[in-house]
């Protein structure tokens, strides 16, 4: 039990960090925008000769709109014994307000709250897949003992022990089949559309959900080892990892602060003895040094470029979930691609319907069709719906119907039996020799067949396909003519992938790929190609969505696959994957013009004021209008 504590511990700690990261992200807004209403009011009280009433409003807005980035300036600077960017641009503020320009120092402080209630955004929201996942993991199996059936906590499962897996529950923990036989959907561990059907000694993973029978499973991993769970840490140690452009910023962050800051405190003191300034113009023109010396139009150079770029791209159906995963879509080099629900449509469709030559397709269709309408199977509800499109009589009345688990579906039809299911099912033999072996070829293509038999004679068989979308083949070409390698990761047989690799035109596949080959196969694509996307829509994705450079998931994904990637298709168009590639080339180079601006600007101020040349309100002319320069530049990426 003091397992279940810890599990129960965990999630009661995780709860309460999303409830304080939801309250600290809308104070942070709140705080931003009250502080840009102070602002508004002092400066149309300083222009209606009411300089008093401006200050005291000034000095409110530098209270609401500063404290937050204040404190965590504070709190990480004695934490991480580093100075940062925050106590820079309080201390440019106050700079500003101590020789008299409280609207400079207010807007400065608005800017950074503003900046810093997006960040805490998009902090809050990286880390919600994990909930998510817990969700779907089983947190009771009913054990079987020497003498009765009880419920415990996964937690308290060992290797060796017995449990029941009931019809529509999900496993709870990796095991072996030791009695019974069902049809298990594996699709949040391998992706695969079409249900499994498995026996005695076969295995099981926890998370997979058993369809329709009862089967013993004897456990054969404890539960923090199992698939399941790699899945949960595989997501939380890739996004655990800071990317390189973030490491960057992070140094240059601490550097620029400490250079600042010096040069300031030389500026106090030196020309007044070196220069023979006097102590009002050393500090006059130490307090311009530190306001033109701010960060404040660097951050624009990059926030509202980032902004616009993400209008742009919602606009189109893509959502992105960072300036720094768009940012990186530029520099990928390799796609990987999930098979299932992604390159196709995820359900099994009818593509070949064959007789023997003494019957009709019509007439198989009816029969099949009226079978397998008492069956829940996938499959089945595809030849149904299928069905229903060709036949326009109604359904035949059966006798008798069971659904035979793992095998297929037996019907009694005036007093004949039907077989509607797999090879085996109806017999190996005859399978293998009906209309000289085609089933073979069909299965080559990557196709389920599902044989009709009746009495003792097999009359036809029903090709299902997961189909490959149609716009997913001009995408792929459109990627592959950027310059892109493109990659499919499937759990599907070497068959099935061979023919949609082929149909996709994807240029290489990955065959029987379970969720941590995924990331196996990711990690080898960056070593090979540099920065890596990945595109998926399932659960078995998520890792490898965390462990690629950029994530990306379809619209109508699993939330997992959606909370754990960095850009979302809305409209599961993959063309608009070109797309995203190019509105991010363009941002790029709309930052760097920015960048190298900005910082041209700041650095021809600091030349002046050191020379002399340069007095405060031409410095904050200079200083603000970079700014509003930058701004309007990156505004052009609105446009599509």
């Amino acid at each position: 039990m003091e397992n279940h504590a810890h599990v129960i511990e965990d999630q009661l700690t995780m709860t309460e960090k999303n409830v304080w990261g939801k309250i600290k992200l809308n104070g942070e807004m709140i705080a931003a925008v009250v502080c840009g209403i102070l602002i508004l009011s002092g400066w149309l009280m300083d222009k209606s000769d009411f300089p008093m009433a401006s200050v005291v409003l000034f000095l409110l807005a530098f209270m609401v709109g500063g404290f937050a980035k204040a404190k965590e300036g504070i709190e990480n600077t004695l934490q991480n014994k580093e100075l940062n960017v925050e106590l820079l641009m309080i201390l440019a503020a106050i700079g500003s307000a101590i020789i008299g320009y409280w609207t400079e120092g207010a807007i400065l402080i608005f800017i950074f709250a503003v900046s810093g209630a997006l960040e805490t955004y998009t902090m809050n929201k990286s880390h919600k897949e994990i909930s998510t996942l817990m969700k779907l993991q089983p947190e009771e199996a009913l054990k079987i003992t020497e003498d009765r059936e009880e419920r415990v906590h996964v937690s308290e499962l060992i290797v060796g022990d017995f449990i029941i897996v009931k019809p529509g529950e999900r496993v709870p923990s990796d095991g072996e089949i030791v009695r019974g036989t069902t049809t298990l959907d594996e699709a949040a561990i391998t992706g695969e559309s079409v249900p499994v059907s498995k026996g005695i000694h076969e295995e099981v993973f926890a998370g997979t959900v058993n369809l329709n029978g009862s089967i013993t499973v004897q456990i054969t991993k404890p539960n923090h080892e199992t698939l399941f769970q790699k899945i949960i840490e595989l997501v939380q140690s890739a996004q655990s990892e800071k990317s390189p452009s973030q490491l960057f910023i992070e140094r240059f962050e601490g550097k620029y602060v400490k250079i600042v800051l010096a040069v300031v405190a030389i500026m106090l003191f030196l020309p007044h003895f070196a220069l023979g300034w006097s102590w009002n113009e050393t500090f006059y023109r130490a307090m311009i040094l530190l306001v033109v010396a701010s960060p404040c139009a660097l951050v624009a150079s990059i926030m509202p470029a980032t902004l616009s770029a993400i209008s742009n791209g919602a606009r189109r159906g893509i959502l992105f979930k960072g300036g720094v995963h768009l940012e990186q879509l530029s520099e990928v080099r390799a796609i990987a691609f999930d098979k299932t629900g992604t390159l196709t449509k995820g359900k099994p469709e009818v593509s070949d319907v064959i007789v023997h030559d003494d019957y009709t397709v019509n007439e198989l269709l009816h029969v099949v069709g009226s079978i397998e309408r008492h069956s829940n199977h996938p499959l089945a509800n595809a030849i149904v719906k299928y069905a229903e499109k060709i036949i326009d009589s109604k359904w035949i009345e059966l006798e008798s119907v069971e659904d035979v688990a793992g095998w297929g579906v037996k019907a009694v039809i005036n007093d004949v039996v039907w077989k509607v299911g797999k090879s085996d099912f109806v017999g190996d033999e005859k399978a293998e020799r009906f209309k000289q072996g085609l089933a073979k070829e069909l299965a080559s293509k990557g196709k389920t067949v599902v044989f009709a038999q009746k009495g003792e004679e097999l009359i036809g068989l029903i090709a299902l396909k997961d189909i490959v979308r149609e716009e997913s083949r001009a995408a792929i070409d459109r990627l592959k003519a950027d310059g892109l390698y493109t990659i499919m990761l499937t759990g599907d047989n070497v068959n099935t992938a061979t023919a949609i690799a082929e149909e996709s035109h994807v240029q290489d596949f990955v065959a029987n790929c379970l969720p941590e080959n995924k990331v196996k196969h990711i990690k080898k694509l960056k070593e090979d190609y540099g920065t890596v996307a990945m595109v998926g829509d399932g659960i078995n994705d998520a890792p490898a969505l965390a462990t690629a450079n950029v994530g990306i998931s379809v619209g109508d994904g699993t939330d997992v696959a959606l909370e754990t990637a960095d850009m979302v298709l809305m409209k599961n168009d993959l063309s608009r994957i070109s797309e995203a590639v190019q509105l991010s080339k363009r941002m790029n180079r709309i930052i760097k013009q920015n960048i190298t601006f900005s910082i041209g600007v700041i650095i021809l101020l600091i030349i002046s004021n050191f020379l002399q040349f340069l007095d405060l309100p031409f410095g904050v002319i200079g200083h603000e209008g970079s700014t509003i320069l930058v701004i309007l530049n990156s505004l052009r990426l609105l446009k599509n």
